[in-house]
């Protein structure tokens, strides 16, 4: 009996031991600002239940995107967003550092690619993109197209120029102007008719909105003009949306 009470009282040693390591592996900050505002969820529709002053730490939990789930001295957890995390102070008294969540890396980007879905003309459309960024306002980008309709099909290949007048901005328009080649296959089961590929030019606009990490939504319109073989040029109106991400 005498030799269980020493096992079970070394069992209950190492658990106590092992429990005190995994609370202090938790990191901790300082708040530096006048006050740090806890939300009982990781949003800014979530409300604020308790305000930590400032000299007072709080232990990291967890992240989730822009937010950090934090504990205060008195055992209170709530989520913190990560622009006030970054004006707190680690324990040797500097600005506490951590791994962006891209929006940093946004603003620089240099390769962009992505998805999008929408009409053309009537017919469905699904469209892939590749960018390439010369500046934060100017970009290009090749685009290719594949076209579902209910009496033709097709492809069409385009380069376009993308001017971003904001850059900086989380949801910023932009404006583009372009040239490709437009194929088109009919559907026919009686008569095999002719197939047509045209040269195209575009303008257009849109927006281009960061979500979160490397991904971007994006919304936007172009309006074709297709110089055909035939006495008239045709006018083709398309829009897209869908999502990209930048490396």
């Amino acid at each position: 009996m005498r030799a269980l009470a020493v096992v079970c009282s070394l069992v209950l040693c190492c658990a106590l031991v092992t429990g005190a390591q995994a609370e202090e592996q938790y990191r901790r900050v300082t708040v530096a600002e006048p006050y740090l505002e806890m939300h009982t969820g990781p949003g800014r529709g979530y409300p604020v239940f308790n305000v930590v002053e400032r000299g007072d730490e709080v232990e990291l939990l967890k992240r989730r995107t822009e937010w950090f789930k934090v504990r205060d001295a008195r055992g209170r957890e709530g989520w913190v967003h990560e622009r006030e995390m970054l004006m707190t102070l680690d324990e040797a008294g500097t600005p506490a550092e951590f791994e962006t969540t891209g929006r940093e890396e946004y603003l620089v980007r240099r390769w962009e690619s992505g998805g999008l879905t929408g009409d053309f003309g009537g017919a469905n459309v699904i469209s892939g993109y590749v960018g390439y960024s010369f500046t934060p306002n100017l970009s290009v980008e090749l685009w290719g197209t594949q076209l579902l309709g209910n009496f033709s099909d097709g492809w069409m290949a385009n380069v376009s120029v993308v001017h971003q007048t904001w850059p900086h901005w989380r949801v910023s328009p932009f404006f583009t102007l372009g040239t490709g080649v437009l194929r088109i296959e009919p559907v026919a089961t009686l008569v095999q008719p002719i197939d047509r590929t045209d040269q195209t030019a575009h303008v257009g606009a849109g927006i281009r909105a960061w979500v979160t990490r490397r991904f971007i939504f994006r919304a936007e319109y172009k309006s074709y003009v297709v110089f055909t073989s035939r006495d008239e040029n045709e006018e083709i109106e398309e829009w897209k949306l869908g999502f990209g991400f930048f490396f």
